[in-house]
């Protein structure tokens, strides 16, 4: 389920009014654009704080930025912070996951746009949505169980960890993102291209090579920076499969593929590992560390800005007639749509495969007791600690956003103009895009240490917000931009003020998105592991329901799985992570079912009351 990334010509709607002073109405105005401008304000401050985070960590000690860009040698013990070898890696796994996952992903894309009927595109689309929504430390299980052997099989090395293994992990992890933004922007399409492509007597290979992809080709660059953004800032699933060892670069040009069957490093990796907790809060060492952070976070920044760029301002091409040679076309419109077809079957067989993994490895999750009985010693009894951890982070972290990313969404959907609300998309799609490791480190030094609340599910709460607001506040203003004209003109026909306008019409109007958006964000939400590392969670030891805020960890599943994920040579810890991996995916597959169900229950819906 990809937001739409291109974005239409915002019609000129009508100016609302600016809320009164000296009454009781004023007073009501006041409070409500003063909660629908703390949105914005969030998403501003959340940026304000992780920038601010990186540069004062950099500042706080010497960075020779020079050498973090040319050496391979990283040794804290000498002062030697060479970042070389971690952008190689970052570069190496990012290229694997684009060349693997964006071939499979258009083709699949173009198959369900295309060439499927609706009846079946839906259900196949809603596979590739779950399949998005498979958290990431899931895919690191599956990386240790399958991807991992593989590897070692391919390039005789023992254990598989490798640069290899985690861009296969990663092309698996961007593919859903390809395919739903693809998908979103061929959809864009208008169907007089076709139409006009088809009475020039093309087949359907020449009227999606000539008419569709010229028009959508722009957004589907967009899916790609997208993908390679998420690509970037992943951390734990490539944690678990890459090996995680410093300072190798190939030797020579032909030395590149022997380098990809071996250990490497990532920044990713680099900034989730046990350094950040060893390197203080100053010091050379810590600025090394937050310089590598300023490195991750605007190669995102680029890639996701890039993407969000769409095709605004592009002219449309009308469909020109490329026919190929009369004998073959054919024979190639069939081999065409069999390649294309045959793509679209392998999100929907990768889904299989991995459910049917968590169900064999994950068996005790289906026994009631698994879930309802707390954890013994390392690695014996049930989750329900956990269970009950990752549902409070996740109440406490609706309670926050929901407003938050309304707010925000009301804002740019009915306060902007149309440059200011381009601006506060684009800045709201960046926080969406951060790299959760940095807001796990940011909290780690704000909250816990300077702030001084140690480890605390409210911390771990706090930052998982901004990966939920941009969510909520998007969904939201690309609802309120698809109400038809003629109600906000009845609104204001009858004299109703810009804050009686927002109470009786745009929520009403817009709730079933927001809600949607919420699910959506916490579906996420649920899965993210780095964050709460550094925040919120213990391995053991934490009640199941904390009685404060300040020193008061949870025990989590994200966090519990990845812990006992790197004991792979305990076979009862390894049950135990499968286990509460498959109740992981089923927590978020609820969520995302229960956000389908309403986008498709109120896809064009129109009601609204006054």
């Amino acid at each position: 389920m990809g937001l739409t990334l291109e974005r239409p010509a915002r019609a000129p709607g009508p100016t609302l009014p600016r809320p009164s002073s000296g009454s009781g109405r004023g007073s009501r105005a006041r409070w409500v654009w003063g909660w629908a401008y703390s949105g914005i304000l969030s998403v501003l401050l959340t940026l304000a704080v992780l920038l601010g985070y990186l540069v004062t960590g950099t500042a706080s000690g010497s960075v020779d930025w020079a050498a973090l860009f040319t050496s391979s040698t990283w040794n804290p013990g000498a002062l030697a912070f060479g970042g070389l070898a971690m952008i190689y890696g970052s570069a190496a796994v990012c290229v694997l996951a684009l060349v693997l996952a964006v071939p499979i992903g258009w083709a699949a894309a173009v198959a369900l746009s295309e060439y499927l009927p609706p009846r079946l595109a839906k259900p196949l689309r809603l596979s590739i949505e779950l399949l998005a929504a498979v958290p990431s430390i899931v895919y690191g299980l599956i990386g240790i169980m399958v991807i991992r052997p593989f590897v070692a099989d391919l390039g005789d090395v023992p254990g598989g960890d490798s640069l290899l293994a985690a861009g296969i992990v990663l092309a698996v992890m961007i593919m859903p993102t390809i395919v739903a933004v693809s998908v979103d922007a061929l959809s864009a399409v208008p169907g007089r291209y076709r139409e006009a492509a088809y009475s020039l007597g093309l087949t359907r290979r020449e009227v999606v090579r000539s008419a569709v992809l010229p028009q959508a080709r722009s957004g589907m660059r967009a899916g790609v920076l997208l993908g390679l953004a998420r690509a970037l800032g992943e951390a734990i699933a490539v944690f678990m499969v890459i090996g995680r060892a410093d300072g190798r670069l190939p030797e020579s040009p032909g030395d590149v593929f022997s380098s990809l069957v071996r250990p490497g490093q990532t920044l990713t990796t680099k900034l989730a590992g046990p350094e950040p907790m060893l390197a203080g809060t100053s010091g050379p060492y810590f600025a090394a560390l937050c310089a590598l952070g300023v490195i991750l976070l605007a190669l995102v920044a680029v890639a996701t800005v890039w993407g969000t760029r769409g095709s605004t301002g592009r002219a449309a091409r009308a469909p020109r007639a490329r026919r190929s040679s009369a004998w073959l076309r054919t024979p190639k419109d069939r081999v065409t749509t069999v390649v294309r077809l045959g793509a679209l079957l392998l999100p929907g067989a990768l889904l299989v495969g991995m459910l049917g993994i968590l169900l064999a490895r994950g068996g005790a999750a289906l026994n009631p007791v698994f879930w309802f009985s707390p954890s013994e010693g390392a690695a014996g009894g049930g989750i329900r600690d956990q269970i009950l951890g990752t549902l409070l982070l996740l109440a406490t972290t609706a309670l926050i956003a929901l407003p938050l990313g309304y707010g925000a969404g009301i804002v740019i959907g009915t306060r902007a103009s149309a440059k200011t609300a381009r601006v506060l998309e684009t800045l709201t799609v960046a926080i969406g895009g951060t790299p959760t490791i940095l807001l796990g480190l940011a909290g780690y030094v704000l909250l816990c240490t300077t702030m001084g609340w140690g480890r605390s599910w409210l911390a771990g709460a706090v930052v998982l917000v901004p990966v939920v607001v941009p969510v909520v506040a998007l969904t939201t203003a690309g609802r309120i931009r698809s109400m038809p004209a003629e109600i906000t003109e009845a609104a204001f026909a009858l004299g109703l003020t810009g804050s009686q306008y927002v109470r009786s019409v745009v929520i009403p109007y817009t709730w079933p998105a927001t809600l949607t958006g919420l699910l959506l964000g916490l579906a996420r939400a649920a899965g993210e592991t780095a964050p709460l590392i550094f925040t919120a969670t213990v391995f053991f030891g934490a009640p199941a329901l904390p009685t404060g805020v300040v020193n008061a960890p949870v025990q989590a599943l994200p966090t519990h799985i990845f812990t006992l994920s790197q004991d792979s040579g305990a076979p009862e810890a390894i049950a135990q992570a499968w286990g509460s991996a498959l109740v992981l995916v089923l927590i978020t597959a609820g969520l995302l079912s229960l956000a389908v169900l309403l986008r498709n229950r109120f896809e064009g819906a129109r009601r609204w009351t006054m």
